[in-house]
């Protein structure tokens, strides 16, 4: 929050050397890793709309919007005041002002809009929609990715897709056909299962007209005033996938109640629930018994956007690191002026530069994935293009939860790192390092945490060999540019060679891959000094330091500092 001309000179001393409110910045312009990633993925016909967005998401007043959406949490409402039943939640101005500007500005939907380089924009715009807030991307992913999940059932997705794609927002808790928009959220895990979804409860019975009813609970339900929520629940042919509207048909509520709202560690503008369903009436998403199949199309989005999240809060965090270090004076200099300090700062930008440009390759991945089956012609630009499609659909199978695993395991400890640079300036709460901080674990946990995605990566690796093809093709591509990068590929190829790896090596083979393709990402979209110095930095395995700042001779240091500062005009 700005105050006007508050005051400097006080009886005991006068306020100097305190480094200025960052005012409106344009998240995008200022981005040299972001604006190469789109252009690379294809997206350059994308910059002047990111442009725009960007500034929208970097403004003064935005900053102030998330700053009370966090302050003053949603609350449940399980009543009105006459005693009848709402399960409804109450959320701050502010965050319905967050909401619009997502949504409104295409973030859910402009993926499945069939123009050119739709994951990838979303993607872009996640990234900058994570600086304004991140609580608020976590409906907007779900809603994103649930269209891969609905069109399982092309009739359901007939109903609901033009509105999840709409580009508006509707807070309205009324029945969806009543709406110009909507929301979808998840509810998925349960108390005794966590991420063994197998294991749930949960009971769909048949209606007799087609439909379910759905009686059990849900531990997390996120985003529940959603209008409409995919669950996973055992049906009389094993687990299977449904969509559980908030309204009924006849204009009812539906039987979904509201037990209580989590009190989290961070994620505070977000509601997430526990809720109980009472015979509440659903549809079938995808074949009984195939739930989880139904319900990774989706899962495989929502890590995608785990990762973006993660890149999305570094650059928030490194932001504000350079902005602190640039106006703040220690020892007769600036901070950003001093040999260590830059030495970190220079680390943390490699970092940040590395995450934007793996999940943006992912990004591009998925692009031309879902253009497979575009077409039945035989000819052969068609086949060719179908043949580069499969190979996409291939590496993005077990690139995304690479991306998930390593970038958003990453985000933790250089959120800490960038809140350090400020001092104890970072640690008190009415500045925004606290906030990142408190939000920089909540990636690695969502969508499965770090030993359920290294094992999945392991299990694709050792289940899915066009996965493995498609990945170390994508790695080849950079291969004979750096030694340190050649060795590194050289020795993920030999572990690919062994065995079948055990378990315990799922941590370890998930993090080389990671490097390995954050290195391979970086050739593909950023100049050669971030690539270099990446690799050097990263990927010597007698230099990988256990702290960001132990920077090696070969980082291009100046460089990096001196462009990310012109961006920002510091």
């Amino acid at each position: 929050m700005r105050h006007r001309k508050p005051l400097t000179e006080l009886a005991t001393h006068d306020v100097i050397n305190q480094s200025p409110p960052l005012g409106d910045i344009s998240l995008y312009v200022s981005d040299a890793a972001l604006r190469g990633a789109v252009e690379a993925g294809g997206g350059d016909q994308q910059h002047s709309r990111l442009a725009e967005f960007g500034e929208q998401c970097g403004t003064v007043r935005t900053r102030e919007w998330a700053r009370q959406a966090n302050d003053n949490p949603p609350r449940l409402k399980s009543f009105d005041r006459y005693g009848r039943r709402l399960d409804e939640v109450v959320f701050h101005p502010a965050y319905h002002h967050l909401m619009e500007l997502g949504l409104s500005n295409g973030i859910s939907g402009c993926a499945w809009s069939g123009k050119p380089a739709g994951h990838l924009l979303h993607g872009a715009m996640m990234i900058l929609m994570t600086q304004a807030d991140a609580g608020v991307t976590c409906p907007m992913s779900m809603t994103y990715a649930s269209i891969a999940a609905l069109r399982a059932t092309p009739e359901l997705a007939g109903t609901w897709e033009p509105r999840v794609t709409a580009q508006r927002y509707d807070r309205r808790s009324i029945p969806a056909r009543e709406k110009n928009a909507v929301t979808i959220g998840m509810a998925m895990t349960e108390k005794q299962g966590g991420s063994d979804v197998r294991s749930n409860t949960t009971r769909a019975e048949r209606a007799g007209d087609g439909n379910y009813i759905l009686t059990g609970h849900k531990w997390f339900c996120s985003a529940p005033m959603s209008d409409a929520f995919l669950t996973l629940a055992q049906a009389p042919d094993g687990l299977t996938c449904f969509l559980v509207p908030r309204w009924r048909p006849d204009g009812e509520r539906n039987a979904i109640r509201l037990m209580r709202l989590k009190e989290k560690l961070g994620d505070r503008s977000n509601a997430s629930a526990e809720i109980e369903y009472h015979g509440a009436w659903a549809q079938r998403v995808g074949e009984e018994g195939r739930g989880v199949p139904t319900i990774i199309e989706m899962v495989q989005l929502t890590r995608y956007d785990c990762a973006l999240g993660s890149a999305g809060g570094m650059r928030a965090a490194l932001v504000r690191a350079l902005w602190h270090a640039a106006h703040r004076r220690a020892f007769g200099k600036a901070l950003l002026d001093h040999p260590a300090m830059r030495a970190v700062l220079a680390d943390l930008i490699l970092e940040s530069e590395a995450a934007t440009a793996l999940v943006l390759r992912v990004g591009a991945g998925l692009d031309q994935a879902t253009g497979c089956d575009r077409s039945a012609s035989n000819d052969r630009a068609t086949v060719g293009n179908r043949s580069a499609n499969v190979r996409a659909t291939a590496f993005v199978r077990l690139a995304t939860p690479v991306a998930k695993y390593w970038i958003c395991k990453r985000q933790p400890g250089f959120v800490y790192e960038a809140l350090e640079c400020h001092g104890g300036a970072g640690y008190v709460e009415e500045g925004p390092m606290p906030r990142l901080f408190r939000q920089s674990p909540l990636n690695a946990i969502w969508e499965g945490s770090g030993n359920v995605s290294a094992l999945d990566i392991l299990r694709a690796a050792a289940r899915e060999p066009d996965s493995v093809t498609a990945v170390l093709a994508e790695l080849d591509t950079a291969a004979g540019r750096n030694a340190y990068y050649d060795a590194h590929l050289e020795g993920i190829k030999r572990t690919l060679g062994e065995a079948a790896l055990p378990e315990r090596s799922a941590r370890g083979f998930a993090r080389d891959l990671g490097l390995g393709l954050q290195a391979a990402a970086l050739h593909w979209s950023a100049s050669p000094p971030v690539f270099d110095g990446f690799c050097s930095q990263r990927l010597d395995p007698s230099r990988r330091g256990l702290l960001h700042g132990e920077l090696v001779d070969a980082v291009d240091q100046e460089w990096l500092i001196e462009r990310a500062r012109r961006a920002l005009d510091v």
